[in-house]
C-alpha cells in the first residue's frame, strides 16, 4: 500500500474533486487526507456519516498536537471522520493561518501516511489532497514519502505548459535532475488530465510527447472527465446515479490503471476492514 499525493500547479483544476472521486472508488481501504496548507473544503461542503456536519477541530488541526510528541501511523485513525457514504477523511485546516501549527511536522506526517500500510490492525493507502504547490508550500514535504505524486491539469495550452514545467522542477528536486523516457524513480510523477472524454486519447498522446521531450520523467497516467454534473453529485448538491457519472467512471479507470501498473511494487500487506470498498461516497468535492 502507499501514499498517493495529488496536487496542481496553479488555478483550480479540481484537485479535491479528483481526490475524493479516486478515494471513493479505490480498490482497497483508503484514507483521504486534506493536506492543503491553504485550508480544506470538505468540512464546509460535506455531511458526516451521522448526518450532521463534520467537526472542523478533528483532523489536520487536532493531529498537530499529537505529532509534536511523535506520531505512530495507527494514531491517524484517532483523527479521522467518516463522510456520509463511508469514505474516511482526515479533515483539512480551516484557514491558511492554522498551517503554522504544522510547521516542521510535514515530514512526520508523510512518514506516518506512508507507513499506515504496515499497520497490523488497519492498513490503508492514503490519498493526500495537497492543493496548489506553486511557491514553497510545505505540503511538498510529503512528496519524498509518496509512491506517486499526481499533478492535475486542465487541457488549456497554458495549463499543459505549466504542468510540464512543474513536473520538470519536481523531478529535479526529488530525483536530482532531468530523466529520459526510461528514467523511473520513486516517487513516480504522473499527470492526470481533466478533459472532455471525447478528446482524451489525442490529448494524452500530445502531452506525453511534451513530457518526454522535456525529460521530466513524468507520464500521463489517465484522464478524469470534465463533468460538472458528476462533481455536483459527488458534492451532494445534485441528485442522480453517481456511480454512472462520467466523473466516477473515469476515476475508476484511473484508479484501476494505477493499481495494475504500480500496485505490484507496493506493499502486499493484508487488507484491513473495509478493503475493496469500491463504492462512490457522496457528499464531498470541490
Amino acid at each position: 500500500m502507499a501514499l498517493i499525493a495529488l496536487a496542481a500547479d496553479k488555478g483550480s483544476p479540481g484537485v479535491t474533486t479528483a481526490a475524493v472521486a479516486l478515494a471513493a472508488v479505490w480498490p482497497r481501504r483508503v484514507l483521504l487526507a486534506e493536506t492543503d496548507p491553504a485550508g480544506g473544503d470538505l468540512v464546509y461542503r460535506s455531511a458526516a456519516a451521522h448526518g450532521g456536519p463534520l467537526n472542523p477541530n478533528t483532523g489536520m488541526l487536532s493531529i498537530a498536537a499529537t505529532a509534536r510528541r511523535g506520531l505512530v501511523p495507527d494514531q491517524l485513525w484517532d483523527h479521522v471522520q467518516p463522510l456520509s457514504g463511508g469514505l474516511e477523511v482526515l479533515v483539512g485546516l480551516g484557514m491558511s493561518e492554522q498551517a503554522a501549527g504544522l510547521a516542521g511536522l510535514w515530514p512526520t506526517l508523510g512518514r506516518a501516511f506512508a507507513q499506515l500500510a504496515d499497520s497490523p490492525d488497519a492498513p490503508a493507502d492514503v490519498i493526500a489532497d495537497c492543493g496548489r504547490i506553486s511557491g514553497d508550500t510545505p505540503a511538498a514535504e510529503l512528496f519524498p514519502h509518496a509512491a506517486l505524486v499526481l499533478l492535475l491539469a486542465r487541457t488549456e495550452p497554458e495549463s499543459i505548459a505549466r504542468v510540464r514545467d512543474r513536473a520538470a522542477a519536481l523531478s529535479a528536486k526529488l530525483h536530482g535532475g532531468p530523466r529520459g523516457a526510461g528514467g523511473l524513480a520513486t516517487p513516480f510523477i504522473g499527470v492526470v488530465l481533466v478533459a472532455d472524454p471525447g478528446d482524451s486519447a489525442k490529448l494524452v498522446h500530445q502531452v506525453n510527447d511534451m513530457l518526454v521531450a522535456a525529460q521530466t520523467g513524468a507520464r500521463v497516467v489517465g484522464t478524469i472527465a470534465d463533468d460538472p454534473a458528476g462533481a455536483a453529485q459527488l458534492a451532494g448538491r445534485r441528485r442522480g446515479r453517481l456511480d454512472k457519472s462520467l466523473l466516477i467512471r473515469s476515476a475508476r479507470k484511473v484508479a484501476g490503471d494505477l493499481y495494475q501498473q504500480y500496485g505490484a511494487a507496493w506493499s502486499v500487506s493484508a487488507e484491513g476492514p473495509g478493503a475493496g470498498q469500491g463504492q462512490p461516497a457522496a457528499g464531498a468535492g470541490r
